[in-house]
């Protein structure tokens, strides 16, 4: 059902929220990713899984955690804590969206710093092919306290959206509560920020 559709009608948007967990760079280790589904702000369930560190495997991943899964068909919108995990695994967000065939949306809790990205990505391998596909994911949009970008819905309608996913403060429950299942994974204890 349409994003659009599920806000007029007051009815449960059920999301998937992507977060990275803590990892040590340069290591070698795979870093681990939280995915957690709620509906509103209620958690349901969630999923776990693997991708390099500053690799090139984060898109595929996310697929293979849904695709074929129980969760994906009861699925309004993908969550994403910024457009890359695991340093600068960068996520394909239009690909994503393709793939899963629902609304994906990266947050951030401000508006990043795009030139001091540039330069960091620069000491990667392949720097353009990963500014390239931070390009494809479009526009930074401002809805205050969200900022996004969007593949499969409206920007205007996502804010709405991400407003009635986030219980208390600027960060959708969905991707709060993977944040700190996340740190507490591989900390033995969640982080003082979500």
């Amino acid at each position: 059902m349409e994003l659009e559709v599920l806000l007029q009608n007051r009815r449960t948007i059920r999301a998937i929220g992507f977060d990275d967990a803590p990892f040590i760079r340069r290591s070698g280790h795979p870093v681990g990713v939280a995915g957690v589904v709620c509906a509103n702000t209620r958690f349901e369930g969630m999923v776990w899984g693997e991708i390099q560190p500053d690799g090139w495997d984060a898109t595929d991943i996310l697929c293979q955690l849904l695709l074929g899964g129980k969760f994906l068909p009861q699925l309004h919108v993908v969550l994403l804590d910024g457009i890359s995990l695991g340093g600068f695994n960068v996520i394909n967000l239009p690909l994503l969206t393709q793939r899963l065939e629902r609304p994906c949306i990266a947050v951030m809790r401000r508006q990043p710093d795009l030139s001091a990205i540039e330069y960091a990505m620069q000491r990667l391998p392949q720097p353009e092919r990963r500014l390239e596909i931070l390009r494809q994911a479009g526009p930074i949009y401002e809805y205050p306290p969200f900022y996004f970008q969007v593949c499969g819905a409206d920007p205007k309608v996502s804010a709405q959206v991400l407003k009635r996913l986030t219980d208390c403060g600027h960060v959708p429950e969905a991707l709060r509560l993977a944040h700190l299942i996340a740190a507490a994974v591989v900390k033995g204890e969640s982080g003082r920020q979500a």
